[in-house]
């Protein structure tokens, strides 16, 4: 497993705690549909939160948040709509990104963006593929 690997999956077991420290149900981890996976997938009372986790130990190449690209977002949005038409569900649905700052001083800086963007309706999230 390489060092970026390794980080990422650590910045991912942070954004899982941190989320349950708010009281967020964990449903799945890592879901994977298509070329597409949501990191985590939570329920915040009765929204359904589909959440990105991006960490760096530096900002050469920009803030975390940034990496979340129109491209990835698409993906996002269809990979939720398997979601929840795999699951019979209904509910209100949110896009998050957990940003992760890991210092070399083994210190974690995270930052939650809720509601940090909205699927192009073009981008029909309803739509399933089989």
């Amino acid at each position: 497993m390489s060092d970026r690997k390794a980080l990422g999956n650590s910045g991912e077991l942070k954004a899982i705690a941190y989320l349950q420290q708010k009281g967020y149900v964990i449903l799945k981890t890592n879901w994977r549909s298509g070329r597409a996976e949501i990191d985590i997938i939570a329920q915040d009372k009765n929204i359904i939160v589909f959440a990105e986790v991006k960490t760096r130990t530096n900002y050469a190449f920009g803030f975390p948040e940034a990496s979340v690209n129109t491209a990835k977002q698409k993906l996002m949005a269809k990979a939720a709509g398997n979601y929840l038409h795999d699951n019979n569900l209904e509910n209100e649905i949110r896009f998050d990104i957990i940003a992760i700052y890991y210092s070399k001083e083994n210190t974690w800086d995270i930052k939650h963006f809720e509601d940090a963007f909205f699927p192009n309706p073009a981008d029909e999230i309803d739509s399933f593929e089989e």
